[in-house]
């Protein structure tokens, strides 16, 4: 599966964003589908990840309550709804398809995602 993230800019600190990822070919509700970011100088990090259905989804506690990940199956793509944005979500912003089962700690970690988007930067003015 190929993937597209975009939907990245600049925003206000309280601002909001929608990233969207499109995926290609027919496969795509197979996957589980991950958000991840990466701030200069630091390593990659879980964001976001959702079940093959959207009806189980995953945060990391920095995005808890602000960012929301879901899905269109019908429409291969994949999407994270940034809210409360802050100057600490600066990052490139990266979307992930895992062949993993949903929920386990490969859910959680870059090393279980097998295809990736090619970044979008979002930077969060203060």
């Amino acid at each position: 599966v190929q993937l597209q993230a975009f939907g990245g800019g600049l925003v206000q600190a309280g601002g909001s964003l929608r990233l969207s990822c499109a995926a290609s070919g027919r496969t795509f509700s197979t996957y589980v589908m991950g958000w991840f970011r990466q701030a200069p100088g630091k390593e990659r990090e879980f964001v976001a990840g959702i079940s093959w259905s959207g009806g189980n989804t995953y945060y990391a506690d920095s995005v808890k309550g602000r960012f929301t990940i879901a899905r269109d199956n019908a429409k291969n793509t994949a999407y994270l709804q940034m809210n409360s944005l802050k100057p600490e979500d600066t990052a490139v912003y990266y979307c992930a398809a895992s062949r993993n089962l949903p929920g386990t700690s490969r859910t959680w970690s870059a090393s279980g995602y097998d295809y990736w988007g090619q970044g979008t930067q979002v930077t969060v003015s203060s």
